[in-house]
């Protein structure tokens, strides 16, 4: 079966948020998740970026988090929405081919699918501030 890119998204959605219930930021849960399915292969470049620069910016996109979740420290927000935040932060901070409003977009929907009402406008407000306030502008 062919994987699209949302189920990709979906799947390093989940595999960061194992590595963050976990503390273990662990390139061998790639691995993991990738050997369930071999169907998993036609988005395994995006899925090797996202988890591989999650876990080399881990810190970088954690103070843009803190910077932007005025009022929250990281610890406080919950790990199914800081995964989402760190995935879209990956996106737009180091994938070059996905504009950003599509990753904001995107971390919206998983936000409705796996988290409460008011994640939703929590997380695209956190987004939208940082790419305002940073000026990114690119693809969108």
């Amino acid at each position: 079966m062919f994987m699209n890119r949302k189920s990709a998204r979906e799947l390093c959605m989940k595999i960061i948020f194992d590595m963050l219930v976990n503390k273990e930021y662990d390139i061998k849960k790639l691995d993991y998740y990738l050997a369930e399915g071999e169907e998993n292969h036609s988005q395994k470049t995006y899925i090797d970026t996202v988890v591989h620069s999650t876990i080399q910016h881990l810190e970088e996109i954690n103070q843009i988090i803190k910077k932007y979740a005025i009022g929250w420290t990281v610890d406080r927000i919950a790990k199914v929405d800081l995964a989402i935040l760190q995935l879209a932060l990956v996106e737009i901070q180091y994938i070059e081919d996905i504009p950003y409003n599509v990753s904001i977009n995107e971390a919206v929907e998983l936000a409705k699918k796996y988290s409460g009402d008011e994640s939703t406008s929590f997380i695209n407000g956190i987004l939208g501030r940082f790419v305002e306030e940073e000026g990114i502008k690119k693809n969108g």
